[in-house]
C-alpha cells in the first residue's frame, strides 16, 4: 500500500474555538472553494507557496545571500524563512504521512485528557484529502483522541460516510441558501453542501455545529439570514455559531500575490439581530 502523505499549512496549539475544550487544529492544504472574504487564501492551492510580507522586509539581504537560487525561484526549501529575523517570508505547505501528523497531534494529549479537547481537522478543505484524512481519524480513535472535522461540505456524500464512523464532531459552514449568491460569492453551487447537510442531520444530529460567517456585503441581512435558520430549524440542527467577518486574510492574499476583495465588518448591532433569529 502506498505510504498516505497530506500537504499541512498549519499546525495552531491551545484553540479554544474549534471544538470542545482546548484543541489542536490540523490544516489541510487544497479548497474546492473560492470565497471572496477566506481567511486562510494560503489553504486554496494544493501546493506548496511562498508568502512575502512586503511592509515586513527591511531589505536586509540575508535571505538572497541563503537562497540556493538568489530568489530567482524558489524550491520552497525554507532557508530563507528560516533566516528572515523580520518574518517577511513564510512557506505554506509541509508534507507529512499519517505517522508523523500523529506525532505532532499526540504532543497535546495531557490538555486533551485534562480539557475534554482534542484535534480538529480544517483547511482549505480537509475532506479532500479523504484517504489520508479517514487514516488519521482511525489512528485517533484508536488511541482516544476526541475528534472534529471543519467542512464546507462540498465534497461527494460517500466522503462523509467513510468519516462518520471515526468523527466526533461536524464543524460544517453554511454560508447561504440563495443559489445565485453562493455562486457569485464562492464560484460554486451550494446545492450540495446543503444536500450533505440534510443526509449529514439525519444520521447524526448531535455531531452537527453549524458555523456561519457573517459578512455585510454577501450574508449580512435579515432577508438571507431569515433563510438560514428556516433551513436550520427545518433540521433540527440547534447548535449555531455566527462568525463576524475579520480582515486577516487580506494580508495573507497580498503577500500571496493575489487579488484582495475587502468586506465590512458587522455591526454588534446587527449580530444581536442575528443571532435572535436562531434563538427563537
Amino acid at each position: 500500500m502506498t505510504n498516505l502523505v497530506c500537504n499541512v499549512f498549519d499546525i495552531v496549539r491551545n484553540s479554544f474555538v474549534d471544538g470542545p475544550g482546548i484543541r489542536t487544529v490540523v490544516f489541510f492544504k487544497g479548497c474546492n472553494l473560492n470565497c471572496q472574504w477566506c481567511h486562510n487564501p494560503e489553504g486554496k492551492s494544493f501546493e506548496r507557496q511562498l508568502l512575502f510580507y512586503k511592509d515586513k522586509c527591511k531589505n536586509c539581504g540575508l535571505c538572497k545571500q541563503v537562497c540556493p537560487y538568489a530568489l530567482l525561484k524558489c524550491d520552497y526549501c525554507g532557508k530563507c524563512e528560516f533566516y528572515c529575523v523580520h518574518s517577511a517570508r513564510k512557506i505554506a505547505g509541509k508534507a507529512y504521512d499519517v505517522e508523523e501528523l500523529f506525532f505532532e497531534i499526540e504532543k497535546d494529549c495531557n490538555l486533551y485528557q485534562e480539557t475534554n479537547g482534542g484535534v480538529t481537522f480544517s483547511g482549505g478543505e480537509c475532506m479532500l484529502q479523504i484517504d489520508f484524512l479517514e487514516s488519521i481519524l482511525k489512528k485517533c480513535r484508536a488511541n482516544k483522541i476526541h475528534t472534529a472535522v471543519d467542512t464546507a461540505g462540498n465534497v461527494p456524500w460517500e466522503y462523509f460516510e467513510r468519516i462518520i464512523p471515526y468523527t466526533d464532531l461536524f464543524l460544517y459552514d453554511v454560508k447561504c441558501i440563495t443559489e445565485s449568491l453562493h455562486i457569485n460569492y464562492t464560484d460554486v453551487s451550494n446545492q450540495r453542501i446543503l444536500e450533505n447537510l440534510i443526509r449529514l442531520s439525519a444520521i447524526c444530529l448531535d455531531k452537527i455545529r453549524i458555523r456561519i460567517p457573517v459578512i455585510n456585503e454577501f450574508n449580512g441581512n435579515i432577508k438571507e439570514m431569515q433563510k438560514i435558520a428556516k433551513f436550520l430549524r427545518d433540521l433540527k440542527l440547534k447548535k449555531i455559531e455566527l462568525l463576524p467577518y475579520h480582515s486577516l486574510g487580506e494580508q495573507k492574499s497580498i503577500a500571496l500575490g493575489e487579488r484582495v476583495v475587502s468586506f465590512s465588518n458587522p455591526t454588534e448591532e446587527s449580530m444581536k439581530q442575528f443571532r435572535s433569529l436562531f434563538d427563537e
